[in-house]
């Protein structure tokens, strides 16, 4: 096995995150304490929305932004096969029937031209997915929302603090959803989730839903779930959440400096960021014909690589058991035998980003 000089990712630890964690030992509150409130609050106010109700995962979060919008079996929602099973699986939880976009191949986001002919009488919600820290235009997807009557519901989950035409990512939507999940750009270095609204009712629902279906300590309205988050995860996300601007900032920098120095490599797609969009960078993902390749070529020159996704959700084993329909999505198809993330985190040196791209450029030096 090739040594790894330098991670895809590189999740953070602080002497400020095991203080916080030990304060909540401490404090012998676990759940629903003090540290859930405030990372609730000071989440939303980081959004720019209303409420903030926290989750024991991202996908959770989605689960309980379906539910509490109304979506119910045999609904349809459309959403994009480019994104991780996550997002499928909240819409088969509720019995659903999911109806898949294409991408924009320039931003691996959901084209929405495509999104718009998917409609029809049983549609009754829309799941853009801001994928890798790039947001989806969303103009075009409120518009077909107000014709259509469609709840959207952000899947934010690799967009914390990215924006788009100047607003924040999870105030466009009736609803997003944000994981906490260790390679985030976020994390509470474990699972986490978050789930923001302007929606009153939503954000009650929500609440209740993830505790129990509770109103009361032992009284259940309805059938709910166990999907809180905990008091050690809120912590150490309130310590993120302080950092993250600083952070994105950095990666956005990382990125600057890899399309630079990658240029002149006419063999490789590097990413594209719209004029209306803040990429916040979640992966740094380059398109290589020669992807599997080149993953074995670096790898064995001490760079890990990570791959974004390689089974479209349309082609997973999974994919038929919960849908009649097979389908064909040619762009998805594409990019996801040629994407390939290099590392990307904050406090990778000049040093490690110069040394990637130079091995990515000698591979395809060497291969004219």
């Amino acid at each position: 096995m090739e040594t790894v000089k330098i991670p895809l990712a590189k999740p953070y630890a602080s002497e400020e995150v095991l203080t916080a964690v030990k304060d909540v030992f401490k404090s012998r509150q676990f759940i629903h304490g003090n540290e859930t409130k405030l990372f609730e609050r000071e989440f939303a106010d980081f959004i720019g929305c209303k409420h903030a109700v926290g989750a024991s995962s991202g996908t959770s979060a989605l689960h309980l932004a379906l539910l509490s919008s109304g979506i119910r079996e045999r609904d349809e929602v459309i959403t994009v096969s480019h994104t991780f099973i996550a997002t499928l699986e909240s819409i088969w939880y509720l019995r659903a029937r999911v109806r898949l976009a294409d991408i924009d191949e320039r931003y691996y986001v959901m084209d929405t031209s495509y999104a718009g002919g998917l409609v029809t009488e049983k549609t009754r919600a829309i799941v853009p997915v801001h994928i890798f820290g790039h947001p989806v235009d969303m103009d075009p997807i409120r518009e077909l929302a107000k014709e259509h009557g469609l709840v959207i519901v952000e899947d934010a989950a690799q967009a914390h603090g990215s924006k788009y035409k100047g607003r924040s990512i999870g105030t466009l939507g009736d609803v997003a959803c944000f994981s906490f999940y260790p390679s985030k750009n976020l994390t509470v270095c474990g699972d986490g989730g978050m789930l923001v609204t302007d929606n009153d009712e939503i954000a009650g629902k929500a609440r209740m839903l993830r505790d129990h279906g509770r109103t009361q300590k032992y009284a259940s309205d309805v059938l709910g779930y166990n999907y809180r988050i905990s008091e050690i995860a809120s912590a150490v996300g309130r310590v993120g959440l302080k950092h993250l601007p600083d952070w994105n900032r950095e990666r956005k920098l990382v990125a600057s400096s890899y399309q630079r120095l990658l240029s002149a490599c006419k063999q490789i797609v590097t990413p594209k960021a719209a004029d209306w969009a803040n990429h916040v960078y979640h992966v740094y993902a380059i398109r290589s014909p020669l992807r599997d390749e080149l993953i074995r070529w670096l790898a064995k020159n001490g760079i890990q690589t990570g791959v974004h996704y390689p089974i479209p959700c349309h082609l997973q084993p999974v994919f038929g058991k919960m849908e009649d329909a097979k389908i064909k999505l040619d762009k998805t198809e594409q990019v996801a035998k040629e994407l390939l993330s290099l590392p990307m985190y904050p406090g990778i040196t000049e040093e490690d980003v110069a040394y990637v791209s130079s091995k990515i450029r000698e591979f395809h030096e060497t291969r004219h």
